[in-house]
């Protein structure tokens, strides 16, 4: 909400399929694509953005549900946060459905979007990690009916971006049928804002453990060594036991990882990081240890 009113957009087009949001988009570079509009409405709020015209998503209904498709689920980009955090869609990816219910009041959650999320990269938002540790992909609608599919990943750290006319029209998550965990840890201001975020997941298809770190960086980080070395200790034939000192050591692994030491100086001394990044350190080794703890409960 505003107490002024921001500069009225050119036009305002509202199409009611994902081809025909493509074409409003190719026939106005300049217009800009909005759903629940959340990151959207304080950049314009706030006079950073000023658009020159409008394609509402609101009303495709076919981007607004998911289904399952070979061992996949395929999200449509329209879902919002309040939806995925409902009971039947946490059975399905529970760590997504977690992110959702911790991603803001229910004013932030009743608008803000799956696809939203994703297009606006903010280091904060909470599917991020989860998507990055799922290792989502992206079916991206492009002028003339075209899709191509791009990995989330490769998306946030701008690897593949999006091309002029294309929307996100749908997410691909594998269905792992094992445990997922998210957890955040927030600071004294914002709605729920994340200071940190892990995201872990469990493979025992392929004996595999995949963590990501969200809010510390621009985008979301996997610790892989760290991922393969707490693997390789997991016993998957008896009850997925692991010995309590390796959950503490893969704590402080993950978060070495994401937030290494100081490069040595000329003279071979080490600098010592700041108290504020050690103690945001402390706080990813905690939370990747509460992850896999749970994950392997």
């Amino acid at each position: 909400m505003t107490t002024h009113a921001p500069q009225a957009a050119q036009a305002v087009t509202l199409p009611t399929t994902l081809d025909e949001a493509v074409a409003a988009l190719t026939a106005v570079p300049a217009a800009v694509p909005v759903a629940g509009g959340t990151d959207l409405m304080a950049a314009v709020n706030s006079g950073q953005l000023r658009p020159a015209a409008l394609v509402g998503l609101g009303r495709i209904s076919e981007i607004r549900g998911w289904q399952y498709l070979d061992g996949h689920a395929l999200l449509g980009a329209g879902l919002t946060h309040a939806r995925m955090g409902r009971p039947d869609f946490a059975a399905l990816i529970p760590a997504l459905a977690a992110a959702a219910r911790a991603a803001g009041p229910p004013h932030i959650r009743n608008a803000g979007t799956l696809g939203g999320n994703i297009a606006s990269a903010a280091p904060t938002g909470d599917a991020l990690p989860v998507l990055a540790a799922l290792e989502a992909t992206l079916i991206v609608a492009g002028p003339g009916g075209a899709r191509r599919e791009i990995p989330v990943s490769h998306l946030l750290a701008g690897m593949d971006m999006l091309r002029a006319g294309e929307l996100i029209g749908y997410v691909r998550v594998p269905l792992l049928h094992a445990p997922q965990v998210f957890l955040k840890a927030t600071g004294r201001t914002g709605p729920g804002r994340a200071v940190a975020s892990v995201a872990l997941v469990l493979d025992p298809a392929r004996r595999g453990v995949r963590c990501a770190v969200g809010a510390i960086a621009p985008m979301p980080l996997r610790p892989l060594d760290a991922e393969q070395w707490v693997a390789g200790l997991i016993d998957w034939d008896n009850n997925r036991a692991l010995v309590p000192e390796a959950l503490s050591a893969f704590g402080e692994y993950v978060a070495a990882a994401c937030i290494p030491d100081a490069a040595p100086a000329e003279d071979g001394s080490v600098a010592q990081l700041p108290p504020a990044v050690l103690h945001l350190r402390r706080t990813v080794a905690a939370l990747a240890r509460r992850a896999l703890g749970r994950a392997l409960s």
